[in-house]
C-alpha cells in the first residue's frame, strides 16, 4: 500500500514522525513523506526533521507564503499532479492547517483514501477520522 504522509508546518512534523517510525515495521506499506512548504525556513522546517529524525520527504511542494487562498492553491495544484503521477492508496494528514485542507481535498476528488490525524489519542493507536 502506498501511503502519502502529508506535512507543511511546524507542529505537523512532531505528528508526522511516530506516524513515520510505526510504519516501518510493516513491509506492505509504502510511506513516503510529502512536504508542501507550508512553512519553509529552517528553524520552521528542516530544524525538526534534523532533530526528529524523520527522512528528507520524497516530494517538497514548496508552496511558500501567500494569503491562506493562495497558498492553498499553490499546494492544491502541486499535490494534485504527484498524485496523478504516483497514484497512493491512502493519503495521511495531520493537524488543521491549509497543508491539511489542500491535500485533503485533492485526495478526496482523485477518490483517494484520506485519513487525518489529529490529537494525540489518534496519534498513538486510538483511532482516526475520515473525510
Amino acid at each position: 500500500m502506498k501511503v502519502f504522509l502529508v506535512a507543511g508546518a511546524r507542529p505537523n512534523f512532531m505528528k508526522i514522525a511516530p506516524i513515520y517510525r510505526a510504519s516501518l515495521a510493516y513491509s506492505d506499506l509504502d510511506c513516503r513523506i510529502i512536504h508542501t512548504g507550508q512553512h519553509y525556513d529552517h528553524e520552521m522546517s528542516q530544524s525538526f526533521f534534523d532533530e526528529l529524525a524523520i527522512p528528507a520527504p520524497a516530494y517538497h511542494l514548496g508552496s511558500g507564503s501567500g494569503s491562506h487562498g493562495v497558498q492553498t492553491a499553490k499546494i492544491m495544484v502541486a499535490f494534485e499532479e504527484i498524485c496523478e503521477k504516483e497514484k497512493p492508496d491512502l493519503v495521511m494528514v495531520v493537524g488543521d492547517v491549509n497543508s491539511t485542507l489542500a491535500c485533503s481535498i485533492v485526495a478526496k476528488k482523485l477518490l483517494i483514501m484520506v485519513r487525518q490525524a489529529h490529537h494525540a489519542r489518534l496519534l498513538c493507536g486510538g483511532g482516526s477520522a475520515e473525510f
